[in-house]
């Protein structure tokens, strides 16, 4: 658990960020490592190259004063004398902590310490190194030796092979070691130019490196958050379709039921209406004062004029309901046109004033639209007549951008939504017709009036 949180909290990072701990810690691991490889390479190369002069130097001085080593297993008296005097005095005494002279057994010919000679001991590496006529050097820091020149002396311990003049084979090995505090500041300096070069091009390098990862981190970062809000926007694109969908299905359900309670309705309307005055008229026509000649004429005339007039209803009751089921030629028609056709009809049919006000009707608009209007309008201003009596009835529109509102108000006493039920026809059918068509449906309803208001887009869907 406490793993998996590390590597969320890590992830949650950014990708600089991420580039630096690491890369920072990588790039230190490799400054370590560079720079001592190439300290202890330089410090080999140093060493080697000062222990080659030294050796040379040594060599030349001494080289005259040993006996043939091939023939002579042991120095004289007078060879010992002449070495000391040789290394005790003058530029290579200052120089030389101590001298010592072995043979290939490992038996000390010469040493300054006059007590450790003749001692024979096992070679070792570096010895044996030098008796294969290979030079070896190591540099002694913390100055192992201790002699009248003080204790701690750093030293450049050197064991040189002693070459025989005429055949080149290595009889014996001089070791000395040298003072090397002059060395050591030198070794020291190189060291410090070294670390300082190694961390100059480490650093650099981490610093051009950072830059670049910086800016395609920011790069990513910016497209990262451009993309997160392309996400939550169609994120809530699906989410809005979704409703869209559900309120779609919703809206074909509730159409269905609602053309079956229309054909209902206009069969009840044509039952209870016009069939009921034709039946009437029908039953007057099988009248007894029809039927016998000897009815009078005056009786006749007013049976048929009943008949007539009975007729003459029936038939404008059909005309009044096709009047409100067909629609008006509105393809070409504009929306303010509309509108006014639309109230005119309503003030013929009920003899009711209403009010019109215009602001700025769009010049195109979308035949459902169009449709949509005509019927909100026209089922909105017969509710307004038959509840609230015609009293203050006003249709207003307005435009706002590509959004088109129409609101039809009256002045009656108003009404509670409460009481009206699901399957009424008039608001279900306009709520359902506007949302279809991705607009809004709204009711307002107070003591001094009601107000319908929806709201469409004035562009093709």
């Amino acid at each position: 658990m406490r793993f998996n949180q590390l590597i969320n909290r890590w992830n949650s990072q950014s990708l600089a960020r991420q580039f630096l701990l690491i890369g920072g810690a990588v790039s230190a691991c490799a400054m370590v490592l560079i720079g001592a490889f190439v300290s202890n390479r330089i410090e080999d190369a140093v060493t080697r190259n000062s222990a080659a002069t030294t050796a040379l130097y040594v060599d030349s001085v001494i080289a005259p004063l040993l006996p043939d080593m091939q023939k002579n297993e042991v120095l004289d008296g007078t060879v010992a004398r002449a070495l000391d005097e040789t290394l005790g005095q003058g530029a290579l005494g200052e120089r030389l902590l101590s001298f010592r002279l072995w043979r290939a057994d490992g038996t000390l010919l010469y040493s300054s310490d006059r007590a450790a000679v003749g001692t024979k001991v096992e070679l070792s590496g570096e010895l044996q190194t030098a008796f294969s006529g290979n030079m070896a050097a190591r540099f002694d820091q913390e100055g192992e030796l201790a002699t009248d020149k003080g204790s701690d002396v750093p030293a450049l311990v050197i064991y040189n092979p002693v070459l025989q003049p005429w055949s080149g084979q290595v009889v014996a090995v001089s070791e000395f070691h040298e003072v090397a505090n002059e060395f050591q500041q030198s070794l020291n300096q190189a060291r410090m130019h070294t670390w300082l070069a190694v961390a100059a091009f480490t650093l650099a390098f981490f610093v051009v490196l950072s830059a670049i990862v910086l800016r395609g981190s920011k790069t990513i970062e910016s497209q990262r958050h451009a993309l997160k809000q392309r996400v939550e926007e169609l994120s809530e694109s699906l989410a809005q379709n979704e409703k869209l969908r559900g309120r779609l299905q919703r809206a074909s359900q509730r159409a269905t039921a609602l053309n079956e309670s229309y054909l209902r309705r206009i069969g009840a309307d044509l039952h209870d209406g016009p069939a009921q005055l034709v039946a009437y008229a029908s039953l007057r026509l099988d009248s007894e004062a029809l039927k016998h000649s000897k009815t009078p004429a005056a009786t006749r005339d007013r049976e048929i004029g009943a008949i007539k007039a009975s007729l003459d209803e029936a038939m404008q009751e059909i005309r009044t309901l096709c009047g409100g089921l067909v629609l008006p030629q509105i393809e070409t028609a504009g929306l303010a046109e509309i509108l006014q056709r639309c109230v005119k009809a309503h003030q013929q049919r009920t003899g009711a004033p209403v009010e019109l006000n215009l602001t700025k009707p769009p010049e195109r608009l979308s035949q459902a639209a169009k449709i949509c209007i005509y019927r909100f309008v026209q089922e909105t201003l017969n509710n307004g007549f038959h509840h609230a009596g015609g009293v203050g009835q006003r249709v207003t529109q307005r435009t706002d951008g590509d959004r088109v509102t129409i609101e039809v108000a009256d002045s009656g006493p108003g009404f509670d939504p409460d009481t009206v039920l699901p399957t009424s026809l008039g608001l279900a059918g306009l709520r359902e017709r506007i949302e279809s068509l991705g607009g809004t449906f709204e009711l307002v309803v107070a003591p001094t009036g009601t107000t319908v208001r929806m709201t469409t887009s004035v562009k093709e869907i």
